[in-house]
């Protein structure tokens, strides 16, 4: 599981991981690839780069060249993160998922809960890499293109 790492720069090329709760296949499951994209065009608005990118049904890797917006990039992936879980939480609810509705709101930690946290939708957290060469950034674009 990844840990709360901050991105200390305002801006760079990064790989980005996240990871939907215990892994469960949400996207996939509430056909959700179509918010993914909305954030990306919600991004590239912001002046931000799409390198790459590769959804799966639990979780999703993007190469993401962030410039200085004055927002801190953890700030930016951690609000697409938190806006995707609110639309994959009113599919689930649409498609009457009960019993997962129910076990993500178990999920959800006390410390969240006082913030008002209803369900669990993503690991904590992201995992990031700055790429910092063309070299790693390649192969990063080559690691997305693989078979998974």
């Amino acid at each position: 599981m990844p840990v709360k790492r901050q991105i200390t720069e305002p801006d760079g090329v990064y790989f980005i991981t996240f990871t939907c709760h215990q892994w469960l296949p949400l996207i996939e499951q509430t056909n959700s690839y179509d918010l993914i994209y909305n954030w990306f065009n919600h991004l590239k608005g912001k002046g931000h780069y799409i390198a790459g990118y590769v959804i799966m049904p639990n979780h999703l890797h993007t190469l993401i060249a962030f410039r200085n917006t004055g927002q801190s990039i953890n700030t930016i992936v951690g609000n697409g993160k938190r806006f995707i879980a609110y639309e994959i939480i009113k599919r689930l609810k649409r498609q009457k998922e009960e019993k997962l509705l129910h076990h993500l709101h178990l999920s959800v930690e006390a410390k969240d809960k006082e913030r008002k946290k209803k369900h669990e939708v993503w690991e904590d957290s992201f995992d990031w890499k700055e790429c910092r060469t063309n070299e790693y950034m390649q192969q990063k674009l080559n690691y997305m293109r693989q078979p998974m």
